[in-house]
């Protein structure tokens, strides 16, 4: 018996443990301010170093290449690179982005109800 209840203990705690920063189950608009601030940070640290990386071997290469151009590239780049390296980050937002948006859905449903005058008996 006790096998049986440590293994539901271990499926729950994946769930509690996820690095979404949720209080109770709710995420804060700051909570996924800062998780989608720190996925564009990364992925435009991403494009600056692969736009200096080009850049650095053209000129080890003696090749003059315009900046718009190592630009371009690098943004070309870095759209599925990102995707490869920064998953886990694009998860947790996407996952805050969804629990938000039931959370959204959920509190309205909540006082269409209350204004109903269904559900009093709080």
């Amino acid at each position: 018996m006790s096998e049986s209840s440590e293994k539901p203990e271990d499926q729950v705690e994946p769930v509690d443990s996820n690095p979404t920063a949720k209080q109770g189950g709710r995420v804060t608009k700051g909570q996924l301010a800062r998780d989608v601030a720190i996925y564009s940070i990364a992925r435009l640290l991403l494009v600056v170093v692969i736009g200096a990386i080009i850049l650095g071997v053209a000129a080890l290469v003696g090749v003059a290449v315009p900046l718009l151009v190592a630009a371009i590239f690098a943004v070309l780049i870095a759209l599925p690179l990102s995707l490869l390296l920064f998953a886990k980050l694009r998860k947790r937002v996407n996952e805050g982005i969804a629990t938000f948006d039931a959370q959204r859905r959920a509190d309205q449903a909540d006082l269409r109800a209350r204004l109903r005058g269904e559900g009093t008996s709080r």
